[in-house]
């Protein structure tokens, strides 16, 4: 499995994944307007030429937010959506960032379990925040170094 940023030629197929993946997807163009906001960072997995993940997150000043991660269905299970966000883990840190968030659909257990097992907690549920209705869970994790604790945090 080849690992690597984006290119804004890729946003044609990772649109194209995300909608095979989501009820809800982004369209082509959220992605390309996430692809040329300030603070972006995508990363994508691929095999044979072939999109098997993408990871993108945004960094503003001291928070980074995971602003969407997919796995193809046939590459699922093999380790490839921790690898993706340890890789944007990594990058917002080396941008600044000490904390880590995203949302994640509360009926989304494997998502969660991926999360949870990447050192996420919970912070707080945010009511029917799915265009379908459905709540979020809002996830945080420190990126700070083990041992430098985050000021304000317990």
């Amino acid at each position: 499995m080849n690992y690597r940023e984006w290119t804004f030629q890729d946003i044609l197929k990772i649109a194209a994944l995300e909608k095979e993946c989501f009820s809800d997807p982004w369209t082509y163009r959220m992605f390309a307007d996430a692809f040329y906001s300030k603070g972006f960072y995508g990363v994508l997995a691929e095999e044979d030429g072939e999109i098997a993940g993408y990871a993108c997150a945004s960094v503003l000043f001291e928070n980074a937010e995971l602003d969407n991660i997919a796995v193809a269905e046939g590459y699922r299970r093999q380790g490839i959506a921790s690898a993706l966000l340890h890789r944007a883990e990594e990058e917002a840190r080396a941008l600044g960032a000490v904390r880590f968030l995203l949302e994640v659909r509360v009926s989304n257990a494997p998502a969660m379990k991926l999360y949870l097992d990447r050192g996420f907690r919970g912070l707080y549920a945010r009511p029917r925040y799915y265009p379908d209705g459905e709540d979020a869970l809002v996830m945080q994790k420190s990126l700070c170094p083990e041992g430098e604790g985050e000021q304000g945090e317990r």
